[in-house]
């Protein structure tokens, strides 16, 4: 049965801060992650219906400029006023009021979208795949991500994964050393496990133009095959400079959050695949949007990950398989660095593949015991 005008109108938005422990440290090129501070937002509708999203930055606001706490705040204050009493099945209706009101802070703008389409979907007993055109795939690769750590560590993390036959591709983070020791190890790595697996660098808009045309070289013949966001994100004439110089392709992450920063790759040729991160770019409908005007111009997407919980994952899988251009594989990794998740169903890893749920809405539901576990009690961690 359809439901009525009445049963899909928002009763109530509510908002959570977890703090969820990873199973190891998780280092970036600023900070080093020990539990994922999450946001969760609850879409309530009348009928009772509840629509979860999730608000994640990859160990606060180095990376995008917003936090768990700033996003708690700007959806308590400003979003769910805007909101409340008007029919979760208009998302663009709401989300264009939303931008009216509240500029950037497209971060928390996909936990609201999300949880929008969530609570959307489930009142119809639909997949959210369904509300963004079907599915193009059933399940995505896989890669498995590792931090800024010592070569010795990472090469024993990655023979690991190996033995387990679960993962073939890994990405490295850079950034958090000297340029030219970080080199040194990277090829350190690279000379024991290029033969064995596809490795890729991230190097989170660390270096500038001159040390990359003048280092990256280097990664290229040690055997990495890909190089993802050297350079700062607004710049991207130099990020294409360096995707001219070198013989293997270059990724844009930072360089991509809205349709101009995409038309603007597509115009200087700046890189040739795009991280698309759900949660960076506003919600699913941004995201579907920007994928389609990459594939146009022959750029395929990868779904990347700000080192999501089960439920956010499950988000960015929705899109992944929905999208037909996210055809470079993804690093949705997220729910196995989790020492414990937030779902009450687990996803299903297999063979180095994310398989997408089949139920309603995200396909996963939250537990509400983990929530009570793991919420934070006040804004700020003690």
């Amino acid at each position: 049965m359809s439901p009525t005008p009445d049963d899909v109108l928002i009763e109530s938005i509510e908002t959570v801060i977890l703090d969820v422990p990873l199973r190891r440290p998780h280092k970036f090129a600023r900070v080093t992650l020990h539990a994922q501070p999450v946001l969760l937002v609850f879409v309530r509708t009348r009928a009772g219906i509840v629509g979860t999203g999730e608000g994640v930055v990859p160990g606060g606001p180095w990376w995008g400029g917003e936090s768990v706490e700033s996003m708690k705040v700007t959806i308590d204050t400003y979003v769910a006023p805007l909101l409340r009493g008007r029919p979760v099945d208009r998302i663009d209706d709401l989300m264009r009021d939303v931008t009216d009101h509240v500029a950037a802070n497209l971060y928390a703008k996909t936990a609201v979208e999300v949880a929008l389409h969530d609570a959307w979907a489930r009142s119809l007993g639909v997949p959210v795949h369904t509300l963004l055109g079907g599915l193009a795939r059933e399940r995505i690769e896989v890669t498995w991500a590792l931090g800024a750590e010592p070569a010795g560590v990472v090469v024993d993390e990655i023979q690991r994964i190996l033995a387990s036959g679960d993962h073939r591709s890994f990405k490295l983070k850079m950034g958090a050393l000297d340029p030219a020791d970080d080199i040194d190890r990277i090829a350190a790595i690279a000379e024991k496990m290029s033969s064995s697996a596809s490795l890729r660098v991230d190097l989170n808009a660390r270096w500038d133009l001159l040390t990359s045309l003048r280092l990256l070289p280097r990664l290229a013949a040690a055997g990495i095959d890909l190089i993802e966001q050297p350079v700062p994100g607004d710049q991207i004439d130099a990020l294409a400079e360096i995707n001219h110089a070198l013989p293997v392709p270059v990724m844009a992450d930072e360089s991509l959050r809205t349709s101009q920063d995409a038309l603007r790759l597509i115009r200087t040729r700046a890189a040739d695949v795009w991280s698309m991160k759900l949660t960076k770019v506003g919600g699913f409908r941004r995201a579907r949007d920007l994928v389609a005007l990459g594939a146009a111009a022959g750029v395929p997407c990868h779904a990347g990950t700000s080192i999501e919980t089960g439920l956010g994952t499950a988000a960015s899988l929705q899109l992944a398989c929905a999208a037909p251009g996210i055809t470079w594989g993804s690093e949705l990794f997220g729910p196995l660095l989790f020492a414990e998740d937030i779902i009450a169903e687990p996803l299903r890893f297999a063979a180095g593949h994310l398989h997408v749920p089949t139920g309603p809405g995200l396909g996963v539901t939250v537990d509400p015991e983990a929530v009570r576990a793991l919420r934070r009690r006040g804004l700020t961690r003690d």
